[in-house]
């Protein structure tokens, strides 16, 4: 472990529950990487994840956006394709794309788009796209008719969130860089998504426990209770 994480681990009070705005008032504070770390928050839920109707996923959008731009592919083609081209999308194809993937290994982006009509051809890479999470999806958005909209909102901040087998929720919520008021909003706004979508079968305490960290700093453990700053 290294000088820096220990000393930075040494200023975080174990056993404390820290309000959103103090956890985002240390993890500033501390003395970081030599480039703008993401600030990460960990939301992990009283839900079981094996169940159908305990599982937790959807998009929002972050009303300050994550500080990354993230490359976006869309399948499509006609007028659909110079739509995408127009919203900004990195990489637009349909059986060449399709190929690229296939037979070139090309996976140099993070989100992928698609009109319905391309799922024919798309569904062909799931067991490319599957396993690393870039499988387009009605419920997130990125199977839509309006793959211009798609794309925009992508690049403004849309996120998607999906709860893992563990129950957890893992989330950007920004760059370091951002003022404090700025990632506090964009945290209540994770959080306040997941409130809404929780699954009717979970009784009892829904948010067990939330932990912020940057890419290479600490977590610091945050009180799941504030629902306000």
């Amino acid at each position: 472990m290294g000088r820096r994480l220990l000393e930075q681990r040494a200023r975080v009070e174990k056993a404390r529950l820290y309000t959103p705005r103090e956890a985002v008032e240390l993890l500033k504070s501390l003395e970081g990487a030599n480039f703008d770390e993401s600030v990460e928050v960990h939301f992990k839920l009283n839900v079981d994840p094996r169940k159908a109707d305990q599982m937790v996923r959807g998009t929002l959008m972050l009303p300050n956006g994550t500080g990354k731009t993230r490359r976006v592919a869309v399948f499509a083609a006609g007028e659909n394709a110079r739509e995408a081209e127009e919203a900004g999308a990195d990489i637009v194809g349909s059986d060449d794309l399709a190929a690229r993937i296939r037979d070139e290994n090309f996976l140099e982006f993070e989100v992928a788009v698609a009109t319905p009509d391309q799922m024919s051809v798309v569904g062909r890479l799931g067991q490319i796209l599957g396993p690393r999470g870039l499988m387009p999806n009605p419920k997130s958005g990125t199977v839509t008719p309006n793959v211009g909209r798609a794309v925009e909102d992508i690049k403004r901040g849309k996120v998607e969130y999906r709860v893992d087998r563990y129950g957890i929720i893992h989330g950007i919520i920004g760059k370091k860089s951002f003022d404090t008021d700025s990632l506090v909003e964009n945290y209540f706004a994770m959080r306040d998504e997941l409130g809404r979508v929780r699954p009717a079968a979970v009784k009892g305490r829904y948010f067990r426990s939330v932990a912020m960290a940057t890419s290479m700093g600490p977590s610091v453990k945050v009180d799941p209770t504030i629902e306000r700053d």
